[in-house]
């Protein structure tokens, strides 16, 4: 079986080793994001592609900084359009164009594993941008829709995976990084152990 994992940086992957197992470096945010995860599709084509990295958990989610949860879903969050009434996403804009409307996308294969606290998440490229509905949501990342939106379309299996190193909220600046780098690790292994890396 083969695995490829994807990490935005790499610091969230400088704890990771494993014989089995493909590491690649996407990048930070929504466009480097999409590239990569593109790219090893078409040349690679692995069982399984799996984002891991950390995220910031919203005051309202029953999560931790330290925690490791699984992405059942994903929301590209800005993007759309400010309006007198304020920001709107796309899919709710009553606009008379013809485009595929997407809002949440749906990771079909979190079945696969057990043991995982699941999450919502947003992904953003301005991170803990202040007009955005956060009501629905858990945690945010700036890669996540990307991965999905590009996973689903080619039909590629997948997981995300994200370690919580802060509180998303302007003026929480206490970052746990070297915890959630750790936390981010120990959890992929028990992830790859259950998919019988």
């Amino acid at each position: 079986m083969s695995i490829t994992v994807l990490f935005p940086t790499a610091t969230e992957a400088s704890l990771f080793q494993h014989p089995r197992v493909q590491t690649v470096i996407s990048g930070v945010g929504l466009t480097a994001t999409a590239h990569q995860t593109s790219k090893l599709i078409a040349q690679h084509r692995p069982d399984w592609l799996i984002l891991a990295g950390i995220a910031g958990v919203y005051p309202h989610a029953g999560l931790a900084v330290g925690e490791v949860a699984l992405v059942a879903s994903e929301l590209e969050g800005d993007l759309g359009f400010f309006t007198p009434q304020g920001f709107t996403h796309l899919a709710h804009l009553p606009l008379d164009m013809d485009f595929a409307r997407r809002h949440t996308l749906h990771c079909p294969y979190v079945d696969a594993v057990s043991g995982f606290t699941l999450a919502r998440g947003v992904s953003l490229n301005a991170a803990m941008a202040p007009f955005i509905d956060t009501s629905a949501v858990d945690i945010e990342n700036m890669e996540g829709a990307a991965f999905f939106h590009v996973c689903l379309q080619e039909n590629m299996r997948f997981l995300q995976l994200r370690a919580i190193s802060n509180v998303a909220q302007p003026g929480e600046d206490d970052w746990d990084m070297a915890g959630s780098v750790q936390a981010l690790t120990d959890g992929l292994h028990r992830l790859l152990a259950q998919l019988g890396a």
